[in-house]
């Protein structure tokens, strides 16, 4: 797990560059390194958080061993022995998967792709051809930003703070704030709240030479599962699907530091907790969970019952209102724009807790209610049209911004690649919501503490096969995750595997409205003074911020957004703009 940085074309100077790694110092704090292109044309930068072989060998940007290629690599390629002994006649000179995966990409060219189970973000120089390969993990696990520059030259890196610190003039995207503010979207596709600054999408790979920019699809998962679904009886697929999850979990268990266990309560949990046991085989792993010290949310009494079966380490991360304001100013100047809230300030506390104790990788169990139709809103595919929350619900507030700014806001109109209702929304949550959403305040937390962050349940197979299943496999009888709930084989009890799904929850209604609301007020006050006077009617937000305070409700997620504008504004004040050319360049699509 690293952070990835590179500059083409007239802005490719080393010391740009530099200061490019020295902004993403926090993703990769064992080493760091730069190599410039020798007639140069490009520059690439990398800060290493030592996985594999943490020997000097894994030293960053990594040549090829005949020196033509470099590449500079985040992630991991969790097969990576499996493609070593397939490319065994390469000269290795280390044990890491970077190494591996620059092989494959000098034997088989951007098709290496293809062969890779992991996630990752990579920037590969042909020094011979003077041309940048770049590609991003299937769903967009790892991030990778970019944006062209005047003249033809391109700038791209891991977050977008490392784009400003070369110079990129950081300017807000009030389009995506308009979208964030009147719909709750955000990261649903290539736009990010910076302005001239994109996110290459997940799945996707990008080449630059000679200031010409060409970006297209390299996975797609629609196409990868096609139209047909599964015919085989119920006990084939519940084999197949936990044999792919046994060995999803221990790919992601190949590691040279300590590796760590994120748990909550639920049946996913449940399930990574039982595989995590049983593919250690007895080597004591830390479990690590999050609580805000309120019985209506906390899930330690479920997370202390399954680790105390094995008498294994529990640490237990608390969140407090105190921590919050800290907290959430830390957190806000790593995450490129908006996050989700309380909950991420409360894992934010629980990897910081992680490294402090040693422990530099963890698992967690994202994915499998997207695969297996977790939500409650699964249940009734008739309401497929709906993205943000509940119908008729007042989630967000579009009559307190301004008519003018209001009218940025652009409607998304999610594809609908299958024959089905269900498996189009499932579609629309993996590829363009709920999925993308959370990778990125997720890398944005972890990677804060310099902890890598592993999703088994990502493992691209997982999900081709189950957006393959009919929709009774998914929801049964009105319970929804059917198939997974049926795998006894991994010893759930039945409490488990049958109860209903606990939202991942904190007392973020009650805490801004008690405790925090001095704090939140003064934090929305920030951004209408700054950042958002153009675009809020300040009169509006504060008549409904006095109604919420005073008489609360079952949502907060419009107070929130506030307070996130107000927290951006303070965090753009401190950190300054950059002064690069302006973007200019028009990259040509390929399909």
């Amino acid at each position: 797990m690293c952070g990835i940085s590179g500059l083409f074309g007239h802005a490719a100077e080393a010391p740009r560059v530099a200061a490019m790694v020295a902004a993403q110092h926090h993703r990769g704090p064992d080493d760091s390194g730069v190599y410039r292109d020798p007639l140069g044309r490009g520059a690439l930068g990398h800060n290493r958080l030592a996985i594999l072989d943490p020997s000097p060998a894994g030293h960053g940007p990594m040549p090829s061993h005949d020196g033509r290629y470099w590449m500079s690599f985040n992630g991991e390629i969790y097969n990576y022995l499996e493609l070593r002994s397939e490319l065994r006649d390469h000269p290795y000179r280390s044990g890491t998967d970077t190494e591996v995966a620059l092989a494959a990409f000098a034997r088989w060219g951007p098709a290496c792709l293809d062969r890779f189970v992991g996630m990752f973000a990579m920037l590969v120089w042909d020094e011979q051809e003077g041309r940048l390969f770049a590609a991003r993990d299937r769903f967009g696990v790892k991030p990778l930003v970019y944006a062209p520059l005047a003249g033809g030259g391109l700038a791209l890196a891991s977050e977008a703070r490392a784009l400003h610190a070369a110079g990129v003039p950081a300017v807000h995207d009030e389009t995506a704030w308009a979208t964030y503010l009147t719909t709750g979207l955000h990261d649903h596709g290539e736009r990010t709240f910076w302005a001239g600054v994109h996110a290459l999408q997940p799945g996707h790979w990008l080449s630059w030479q000679d200031g010409r920019v060409a970006v297209g699809a390299w996975y797609d998962l629609a196409e990868r599962v096609g139209p047909e679904l599964d015919e085989r009886p119920d006990e084939a697929v519940a084999a197949d699907c936990l044999g792919l999850l046994e060995e999803a979990v221990a790919l992601r268990f190949r590691s040279d530091v300590p590796v760590g266990i994120n748990l909550s309560g639920g049946l996913d949990s449940s399930l990574l907790f039982r595989l995590t046991d049983r593919i250690a085989g007895g080597r004591g792993i830390t479990a690590y969970t999050f609580v805000t010290g309120d019985r209506r949310y906390d899930e330690l009494p479920w997370v202390r019952a399954m680790t105390e079966t094995i008498g294994q380490e529990l640490v237990v991360c608390p969140l407090e209102p105190a921590d919050v304001p800290r907290q959430a100013a830390r957190v806000q100047r790593h995450q490129d724009g908006p996050f989700g809230g309380l909950p991420t300030l409360a894992y934010a506390q629980l990897f910081e807790t992680a490294r402090a104790g040693g422990c530099t990788v963890l698992l967690d169990g994202q994915g499998l209610d997207e695969q297996w139709a977790g939500y409650d809103y699964y249940a009734d595919t008739g309401r497929e049209g709906r993205i943000v929350q509940a119908a008729g619900a007042r989630f967000v507030r579009p009559e307190c911004l301004h008519p003018e700014f209001r009218r940025l806001g652009e409607r998304f109109d999610a594809p609908a690649p299958f024959p089905d209702a269900m498996r189009n929304l499932q579609y629309r949550d993996i590829a363009h919501t709920k999925i993308p959403r959370s990778m990125r305040f997720n890398d944005r937390v972890s990677m804060h503490a310099s902890v890598e962050l592993r999703e088994p349940f990502l493992d691209h197979r997982l999900f081709e096969l189950a957006l393959r299943q009919p929709e009774d496999r998914k929801v049964r009888n009105g319970e929804r995750k059917w198939l997974l709930r049926e795998l006894e084989a991994l010893g759930i009890p039945s409490t488990v595997r049958h109860a209903p799904k606990r939202p991942l929850q904190t007392p973020q209604r009650e805490w801004l409205r008690g405790p925090l609301a001095d704090w939140a007020e003064e934090t929305i006050e920030a951004g209408l003074a700054t950042l958002a006077r153009d675009w809020f009617d300040a009169g509006t937000v504060r008549r409904e911020w006095a109604e919420y305070r005073a008489h609360g409700g079952d949502n907060s997620f419009f107070a929130w957004q506030w307070i996130n504008v107000g927290l951006v504004a303070q965090a753009f004040a401190a950190d300054g703009a950059g002064t690069l050319a302006a973007p200019a360049l028009e990259s040509r699509r390929v399909a």
